[in-house]
């Protein structure tokens, strides 16, 4: 009781938290000592009318450490928090900086297509670690242009986002030329496919190995490049990176 009143002093926060929040949660909140996880955990719990039980596991499958806010500056982390709804989120919030695949049960050397029809065998639990909110559309989705097909992986909705999520899984380490692929993809979905009331969309580069100079090079170009976010992780066999390309989606 004496650490919720000293993590809590504000008594008109506390009485607008305590709307939504239970005393339980209010009880397993404060035995995070760090400030910003526990405003993630607490803001989270809010937008998604988290159980007790799952503000539990999702501090065990570390939610917060895998978060894309996670690493952003201690002042925007809170800014970016502090303005979650369950009617409004941001994509750092939303997506997470790796994605664990041991449950499609792949070993060894496999291709792309392998991994796919993987992922679409057990389509639930890769829609449960991406998180909360998505919602599978379509697979291997072709676009047509000048006479020339390309084929998307994967395409997604998310609804608190409000925008379309293309994913392309790519073996190896993320090479140059995926980001103007997965540009060309997004360009194409925003002008056919993106319904007015949303908002631009999202995609992701699922690569199975990291190599950081890279993606840190593709940053300091010029042009439209300068108006997207690259993030990429370096994983070990069986976490898949990601490399996220989110053209104004705020």
């Amino acid at each position: 009781m004496m650490k919720v009143a000293r993590f809590y002093s504000d008594e008109e926060m506390f009485a607008t938290l305590s709307q939504t929040l239970t005393w339980s949660h209010f009880l397993e909140l404060v035995t995070i000592e760090d400030n910003n996880k526990r405003l993630f955990y607490q803001q989270m719990g809010i937008a998604e009318h988290w159980s007790v039980r799952q503000l539990r596991d999702k501090q065990d499958e570390m939610a917060y450490e895998r978060s894309l806010i996670a690493v952003k500056p201690e002042d925007e982390i809170v800014k970016t928090l502090e303005k979650v709804t369950p009617t409004h989120m941001e994509p750092d919030v939303v997506l997470r900086n790796s994605y664990v695949l041991d449950f499609l049960g792949l070993n060894g050397y496999y291709s792309e297509e392998e991994l796919e029809d993987a992922i679409a065998k057990q389509l639930e639990a890769f829609i449960l670690e991406l998180g909360q909110g998505f919602a599978f559309l379509e697979r291997q989705k072709r676009f047509t242009i000048d006479g020339t097909d390309y084929y998307l992986d994967l395409l997604f909705y998310h609804r608190k986002l409000k925008c379309l999520v293309a994913i392309d899984l790519k073996l190896g380490k993320f090479k140059p030329q995926y980001k103007g692929q997965m540009e060309l993809y997004l360009k194409y979905l925003q002008k056919y496919d993106m319904q007015p009331d949303e908002n631009p969309p999202i995609g992701l580069l699922l690569c199975s190995e990291g190599n950081t100079e890279h993606i840190e090079l593709m940053m300091l170009n010029e042009d439209h490049i300068l108006t997207n976010s690259i993030v990429q992780y370096s994983l070990l066999r069986n976490i898949v990176t990601i490399t996220k390309d989110y053209p104004h989606c705020r």
